[in-house]
C-alpha cells in the first residue's frame, strides 16, 4: 500500500485570480438569475418602474454576492490518496481511498470530490460531501480494475466548492497522483522436472565460493580466523605456508525466459491476442521458476535483460529476488512490440553466457529466424519453445482446423536442433502445454542418455 502525498489544493479559493474567475464559476442557476436581473433592470428603466428595478437589482446581486463570498472565503483543504495494492494482475481490483481534511478555521460548504482515472479503469468517480467542520475529515473509497496490462496514473484529485444557493461553483485541483501497475495474468504451473532438477538446488549444479558447504579441491592461503581443522596439510607442505580448504555452497540453477516481441511476428491485438498470451506465459514461467528456487532473468528479442547486467543479469537471492521479480513484472506490464525483425541480439546475449534452462515464447518464425533460434540451443542446458502461429490465432472460432501456418518449418528446425518445441493454438492452456513439454523433454532426455536441464 502506498500513500499518496497530502497536498493542499492549488491555491485557496480567494488567493488568486479576480472577478473573471468568480464569474466563470457561475452555475446555470446563477447565470439565469443574473440574466433575469439585468433584463428586469432594463425593462424597469424603459418603463419607468422603480419597483421592477429593485427586483432586477436583487436578482442580479444574489449570484454576484454568492460568487464573491465563495471566491474570497479561504478554505484550506488537504487531501490524500491511498492505493492498495499498487500492483495488480489483469482483471484484478485495487481499492483507492481518498481522504479530505479541512485545515482552516471555517467550515466548508457542499463539496464535490472527483478523481481523474483513465477510461480503461472504469468511470470517473465522483463523491458529494456535506459540510465539513473546521478540523474535520471525510474518507471515501472506490475500486478500479483493468483487463489490459499497463501503468495507469490516478489523479490529480479535483475538489469542487459551491455556495448554499447553488449559484456558483469553483474547482480546485490537488497536485498529488499515484500510479497503478497492471501486470499480466499469472497462471500457476505444476512442479515438473523438465528432465533435470525439480528445484533450483541440488547435486550436479554449478557451485560458487561461499562461507559454508562442501570442500573445494583447490585450497587457498590461510587467513586470520580460519578454523585450523580445515588446514590442507599436503598443500601446506608443497607451498611452504599454511593452506586451508576452500568452502562453497550450491549455486541456484539458472533459467532464462526469452520473449519474442517483434511486431511482425504477431497478428491481432487486444487482451485475447497471441502477443498477450505470450506475455502472460512469460510472466507465469518467471514466477514459477523463482518459486522453484531458480535464478531467473527476462530476455527480449532486442537483447535487453531484466534485472540487468549485474550479477550476470540473473535475479539474486533473498530480498534481491523479490525486487528483481517486481522489476520483471513491471517490465512485462508495459512491454510492447519492438521494431526489430530478427533474434540476433538475443542470440548474442545467450552466446555470451546462456547456460541453464531456456524457455522461449516465439511468434511466427521464418527459416532465417528459426535458424538463429536453433543456434540458441547450443548455449543452454535445456531449451523449451512455445511457438504462437498467428494464422491459427486469427481463425474463428478457436480450434477450427485449417491449413498449416508459418510456424511449421520453424518448429521442425527447432526440434532438429534439440529444442522441445510446441505449437500454441488459440485458447490453449499453459498448464497443459507445460506438462506436455515436460513429458516430451523427459522422453528425449531418456533416449539421449539422461541429459539434464
Amino acid at each position: 500500500m502506498t500513500a499518496g502525498g497530502t497536498r493542499q489544493a492549488e491555491g485557496d479559493p480567494g488567493a488568486r485570480g479576480g472577478v473573471r474567475t468568480a464569474l466563470a464559476g457561475l452555475t446555470t442557476r446563477g447565470r439565469s438569475f443574473l440574466a433575469a436581473g439585468v433584463a428586469a433592470a432594463v425593462c424597469a428603466y424603459v418603463l419607468g418602474q422603480s419597483d421592477l428595478l429593485r427586483v432586477g437589482l436583487l436578482l442580479a446581486a444574489l449570484p454576484l454576492v454568492c460568487a464573491t463570498v465563495l471566491y474570497r472565503t479561504r478554505h484550506r483543504v488537504a487531501g490524500s490518496r491511498r492505493l492498495s495494492p499498487e500492483r495488480v494482475p489483469a482483471t484484478g481490483e485495487a481499492r483507492v481511498r481518498l481522504r479530505v481534511e479541512n485545515v482552516s478555521r471555517l467550515p466548508t460548504g457542499l463539496l464535490m470530490l472527483q478523481d481523474r482515472v483513465p477510461y480503461v479503469l472504469g468511470p470517473r468517480p465522483r463523491f458529494v460531501l456535506d459540510r465539513v467542520e473546521a478540523g474535520g475529515r471525510r474518507e471515501v473509497s472506490y475500486r478500479v480494475r483493468s483487463d489490459l496490462r499497463g501503468r495507469y496514473p490516478l489523479g490529480p484529485l479535483q475538489l469542487r466548492l459551491s455556495d448554499p444557493f447553488g449559484m456558483c461553483e469553483l474547482t480546485r485541483s490537488f497536485s498529488a497522483y499515484d500510479t497503478l501497475t497492471v501486470t499480466p495474468r499469472v497462471e500457476p504451473l505444476p512442479p515438473v522436472r523438465m528432465g533435470g532438477e525439480a528445484k533450483g538446488y541440488g547435486d550436479g549444479r554449478q557451485r560458487s565460493l561461499a562461507l559454508a558447504g562442501e570442500d573445494d579441491v583447490i585450497p587457498r592461503g590461510y587467513r586470520y580466523g580460519d578454523d585450523l581443522r580445515r588446514v590442507h596439510w599436503r598443500s601446506t607442505a608443497r607451498h611452504g605456508e599454511l593452506m586451508v580448504r576452500r568452502e562453497e555452497q550450491p549455486q541456484r540453477a539458472r533459467c532464462t525466459v526469452l520473449l519474442d516481441t517483434r511486431g511482425g511476428a504477431y497478428e491481432g491485438a487486444g487482451p485475447d491476442s497471441a502477443f498477450e498470451w505470450a506475455v502472460a506465459g512469460a510472466a507465469s514461467v518467471l514466477v514459477h521458476m523463482l518459486e522453484r528456487g531458480f535464478s531467473v532473468r527476462l530476455l527480449t528479442d532486442t537483447g535487453s535483460v531484466v534485472p540487468g547486467e549485474g550479477a550476470d543479469g540473473f535475479a539474486g537471492a533473498s530480498q534481491q529476488t523479490a525486487d528483481a521479480a517486481g522489476l520483471m513484472m513491471d517490465t512485462l506490464a508495459v512491454v510492447g512490440h519492438s521494431d526489430g525483425s530478427g533474434l540476433s541480439r538475443a542470440y548474442d546475449v545467450l552466446r555470451g553466457g546462456g547456460e541453464g534452462l531456456l524457455v522461449a515464447f516465439f511468434g511466427d518464425l521464418d527459416e532465417e529466424q528459426a535458424a538463429v533460434a536453433a543456434r540458441m540451443r547450443q548455449r543452454s542446458g535445456g531449451a523449451v519453445a512455445f511457438v504462437l502461429d498467428s494464422e491459427t490465432w486469427l481463425r474463428e472460432p478457436a480450434g477450427v482446423p485449417g491449413p498449416p501456418g508459418r510456424g511449421g518449418p520453424g518448429l521442425r528446425s527447432l526440434r532438429e536442433a534439440g529444442w522441445t518445441a510446441l505449437t500454441v493454438e488459440r485458447g490453449a492452456s499453459l498448464d497443459e502445454l507445460w506438462r506436455r513439454a515436460d513429458r516430451e523433454r523427459t522422453g528425449v532426455a531418456a533416449a539421449g542418455g539422461g541429459e539434464g536441464a
